[in-house]
């Protein structure tokens, strides 16, 4: 006779197969679609938006079968924790694409620090402008036009690897700024035995490691390392988070995502009211 216990499990992992199903049969599509759509190593989306900067970042991860594991026993996310953080300030994403990246205008010898006022409370960012000069200019190309105010974070992931996902104004994962930002600082001596330590702040892309084809794929999308992670130097580094906004990362870490299986939107209100970029 099967127990309770084990039906609950047999049915939490018969839900997680077939969702995996559904994301490997969606990513098909968008796959062939895109192939359609571009003509370079580029892809972009059917819409005319930006990259499609999710990219080999969104992949179900971890690959080691903690994600099963996840499925099978439910975390403490499956219950939504009370929401830890406010309202968002009032406004609205602006719809904005452009058809190259920003020519290069940053000092690269200066100091530049990102605050993202969120509704969860202040992060900030040490800005690398000397080893990703390009991904620096870009930020704060984009944070100058108001381009991720009132845009949600997107995705969180608390298995495996330990991020929370940002800069997408579509809130989805597969919005963009209409161009595409080279690899920078991959061989950053950071990144030791494929972590990305706790406080990174990095890009996320469309790389594909076993086909080796997505390379230079970044857009506006963003990841920020509350845990050290697990993660192939594949995506550019160009910031680190201060003390103060590693505190409001657990904050929103603890409240947990809504799936219960390690990935998914966050269950706090994780929304950027305002971005800004300064030179110190």
């Amino acid at each position: 006779m099967v127990s309770n216990d084990q039906r609950r499990r047999q049915l939490a992992r018969e839900k997680f197969l077939r969702q995996q199903e559904r994301r490997q049969t969606a990513r098909q599509r968008a796959r062939r679609r895109n192939a359609v759509i571009a003509s370079a190593v580029v892809v972009v989306l059917a819409a005319g938006g930006g990259a499609w900067a999710a990219g080999a970042f969104d992949k179900d991860k971890p690959d080691d079968g903690k994600k099963a594991e996840a499925a099978a026993t439910p975390s403490a996310s499956a219950s939504k924790a009370p929401d830890p953080c406010d309202k968002p300030a009032a406004g609205s994403v602006k719809k904005l694409s452009y058809k190259k990246e920003p020519a290069l205008s940053i000092d690269k010898s200066a100091d530049y620090t990102m605050k993202l006022a969120t509704t969860c409370g202040d992060i900030g960012i040490a800005l690398d402008a000397k080893n990703a000069p390009h991904t620096v200019n870009s930020f704060d190309y984009l944070a100058g036009k108001g381009y991720f105010d009132h845009t949600k974070c997107h995705r969180l992931t608390t298995a495996g690897i330990y991020v929370l996902q940002c800069g997408d104004p579509s809130g989805n994962g597969t919005g963009g700024p209409g161009y595409t930002l080279p690899d920078e600082n991959l061989k950053d001596k950071k990144l030791k035995g494929n972590v990305y330590p706790a406080g990174t702040v990095a890009m996320a892309n469309q790389y594909n490691a076993q086909t080796k084809e997505g390379r230079h794929t970044g857009g506006s999308q963003f990841f920020l390392v509350y845990q050290d992670s697990q993660l192939p130097p594949d995506y550019t580094p160009f910031g680190t988070i201060s003390a103060d906004g590693m505190k409001v990362l657990k904050k929103i870490a603890n409240a947990g995502e809504n799936t219960g299986q390690g990935d998914g939107a966050p269950n706090a209100t994780v929304v950027i009211d305002k971005a800004t970029v300064r030179k110190s």
